[in-house]
C-alpha cells in the first residue's frame, strides 16, 4: 500500500450531503474488475448525461479540477452499501484524500484497507474551505497527516483520524504489516507464556 504523508494538489468540492457508493460507483460496473479500469466510470451517472456526454457544470468534470487528487465532500459521505469497489473507483481516479464532516461507516474502513486518507473536518471548516475553492478553483490544498492539518490559502484547519489508521497510512501497511508491526511482542510474549504455562502447549504424538 502506498504511504500518505503529506499532499499538496488541487482538490474538487463536492457539496452533496449523503452522496453515497451507488452514485461513487453505480451497481452495474461492479461486474467490472478492477484492472478494466473503475476510475474512469466514478460518479458516472452525476458526471455523464444519459447521451454519454459530459455535464460541464459536474464539478470534477471542469477543466481546473479534473485533474484533483482530493475531494472536498459534504456530510456522510459515501453511506449506503459496503462495495469495496467504490473506493477502488475514487483511487483509480487519483483522489488519495477526501475531506468531509463525516464518511459512512464502512467506507471509512474500506478506505483506510486501500491507502485513501479519510480527514474528519467539523462542518464549518468544510464550508469554508468549500466557499474559498469556489472562489479561487486553481488554489492547491495541502493535507498533512503527520500534523493532521489542512491548509487553504492563508487557513489552517485540524483534521481527526483513528490512531491506528493514521499509523498504517503513514507507513503503508496493509493488515498483515500492521500485525507484522507487533513480531518482537508477539515473540517474547509467546517465550514468556510457555514458561509460565507450559501445560497449555500441545503435545506432539507420532
Amino acid at each position: 500500500m502506498e504511504k500518505f504523508t503529506r499532499l499538496t494538489a488541487a482538490a474538487c468540492p463536492l457539496d452533496v450531503a449523503n452522496l453515497n457508493t451507488d452514485q461513487l460507483l453505480p451497481a452495474r460496473y461492479l461486474k467490472w474488475p478492477r484492472s478494466a479500469g473503475l476510475g474512469k466510470v466514478l460518479l458516472q451517472d452525476l458526471r455523464i448525461d444519459s447521451e454519454g456526454r459530459e455535464r460541464p457544470d459536474f464539478p470534477l468534470n471542469r477543466p481546473v479540477w479534473r485533474g484533483a487528487k482530493i475531494i472536498v465532500g459534504g456530510r456522510n459521505f459515501a453511506c449506503g452499501s459496503s462495495r469495496e469497489a467504490a473506493v477502488y473507483a475514487l483511487y483509480d481516479y487519483g483522489i488519495r484524500c477526501v475531506i468531509a464532516p463525516s464518511f459512512g461507516d464502512i467506507f471509512f474502513g474500506n478506505a483506510v484497507q486501500n491507502g485513501l486518507l479519510t480527514a474528519v473536518v467539523d462542518d464549518a471548516a468544510v464550508a469554508e474551505i468549500i466557499a474559498t475553492l469556489n472562489g479561487t478553483p486553481d488554489m492547491p490544498i495541502t493535507v498533512d497527516l503527520e500534523q493532521q492539518t489542512v491548509l487553504c490559502g492563508n487557513r489552517s484547519y485540524r483534521f481527526a483520524i483513528d490512531p491506528a489508521c493514521r499509523l498504517r497510512l503513514l507507513n503503508g501497511w496493509d493488515d498483515i504489516a500492521l500485525t507484522e508491526s507487533f513480531r518482537d511482542k508477539v515473540v517474547a510474549f509467546k517465550k514468556e507464556d510457555a514458561g509460565r504455562r507450559a501445560w497449555a502447549r500441545p503435545v506432539l504424538t507420532k
